[in-house]
């Protein structure tokens, strides 16, 4: 979408309503606050981290912030545009389980290649662990990122393949929905 206009055409509407769980007028609402938020109609990185910290103050969220940065940011580009932001918060606020299930999937597999490595979960895990600082209570089996990526790779990688696909993830989140 690039730079961002005051009011959205209606082409874009029909298009955003098409692909979102949103009705017109919560799309107007959701882009005049966007565009209250980030009159340039993008967000970046920093401003997203900065924003991050703010929601989620105590620990070190910056990490986990750029996990869910690249997230957003769909087509790569180092910004989420309005349309990237509506279709995460879409996923995330009215989304069915299974839909909110592959954007988490997308966030663990860093590299896009469809699976996630012990690699790629230790990181996402690592960072939730630095942003819940000492808030988390632990049990033996997730004491330590290192541990709780094992315990969550013994329940999901049900072929023994050292990854975990999209199938086994959304099964195994099924499964556990503690995991």
């Amino acid at each position: 979408m690039g730079k961002q206009q005051s009011k959205l055409k209606s082409s874009a509407l029909e298009d955003l309503m098409s692909a979102t769980q949103f009705s017109n007028a919560e799309i107007r609402e959701i882009h005049k606050g966007f565009l209250m938020q980030t009159p340039s109609g993008l967000v970046t990185r920093e401003e997203f981290k900065t924003m991050y910290s703010i929601l989620v103050p105590g620990g070190d969220s910056s990490d986990f912030a750029e996990h869910v940065f690249r997230t957003f940011d769909t087509n790569g580009d180092d910004s989420i545009d309005f349309r990237e932001f509506l279709f995460a918060v879409s996923i995330s606020s009215k989304g069915k389980s299974d839909e909110k299930l592959e954007w988490a999937f997308n966030m663990y597999d860093m590299d896009r290649d469809g699976f996630i490595t012990r690699g790629e979960m230790l990181d996402i895990i690592t960072s939730i662990y630095k942003m819940m600082g000492g808030i988390r209570k632990t049990s033996e089996d997730d004491s330590t990122p290192e541990k709780t990526m094992e315990k969550i790779f013994r329940q999901m990688d049900t072929d023994r393949d050292g990854q975990v696909s999209l199938e086994e993830f959304i099964e195994g989140a099924r499964d556990d929905p503690e995991v």
